[in-house]
């Protein structure tokens, strides 16, 4: 557990040395700009709009964060050859695995959270001196609590990301596990359409590799309540927690077979 821990903390080192955090000064800059703009240019509803782009600003650059440096937590160790002083020591190559996955799990938590504390104080900027006659038309307050639970199901999906990414980085090059990693995130966001694929296609093959991609990939789709949270519809916690049970049956399945792949590699 301590070699586990020590993986963790140097990959959160490294992530930090590689100026990852840099990109919650850029979403600073780009929540504040647009909440100016749409403030200028909507009655009353730039908060609605800056929540939408707000959470999906974090989707998006946790979903790069997750698969750039997923993808080289274990292909930099072997085109650096770092893996060959690694491997004499007293760690099992599990080890190394599950440390990579918990140092990017770090990172990613440290990234979510500070960009959710820009994202309320962005927030809190834009319904500054709002009419409350306005904002009692609002769906739901400026600083609605609610949001935490669609950026909890966000921070979820891009652990189970960051399990995709690792996963092919023990077997393929960088640019084939970027590849992959994004191919899965949008067939995963079209999950539901697979299943009905076969439905407006005559092809029976296409239906079959449609419906087999429905089975194998994870369906993220489920992950997405920005637009119920946004208009005030509620997100029960029974189906949060259902939701977060998934990825982490599915992450486990997938760290799973990482471990079994990287442990029968041959570094000769």
């Amino acid at each position: 557990m301590k070699s586990i821990a020590a993986i963790a903390v140097n990959v959160f080192r490294e992530s930090v040395r590689d100026k990852v955090l840099y990109n919650l000064v850029l979403f600073a800059i780009l929540m504040m700009g647009a909440s100016y703009l749409l403030g200028q240019l909507t009655a009353g509803q730039d908060v609605k709009i800056v929540k939408d782009l707000g959470l999906s600003a974090i989707s998006v650059f946790g979903l790069f964060i997750a698969v750039f440096i997923g993808i080289g937590l274990v292909s930099k160790e072997v085109e650096r050859r770092s893996v060959y002083s690694l491997l004499p020591k007293p760690i099992h190559r599990y080890q190394l695995i599950l440390g990579k996955y918990a140092g990017l799990t770090l990172t990613l938590v440290v990234n979510v959270l500070i960009m959710t504390l820009a994202f309320y104080a962005v927030l809190l900027y834009s319904a500054w001196g709002i009419n409350p006659i306005v904002q009692s038309a609002w769906d739901a307050p400026a600083l609605d609590p609610a949001l935490l639970r669609a950026i909890v199901l966000i921070l979820v999906e891009l652990l189970l990301l960051t399990s995709v990414a690792l996963f092919f980085s023990t077997f393929s090059t960088p640019m084939l596990s970027a590849a992959l990693t994004f191919g899965i995130f949008l067939v995963g966001h079209f999950s539901t359409d697979l299943r009905n694929f076969g439905q407006v296609v005559d092809s029976p093959a296409a239906a079959r590799v449609a419906r087999g991609l429905y089975w194998v990939v994870p369906n993220l789709g489920q992950f997405d309540v920005k637009s119920q949270v946004v208009h005030g519809q509620p997100v029960p916690f029974g189906y949060m927690a259902l939701t977060a049970g998934y990825a982490a049956l599915y992450t486990a399945m997938l760290l799973t077979m990482a471990v079994f792949i990287f442990s029968r590699r041959d570094f000769k």
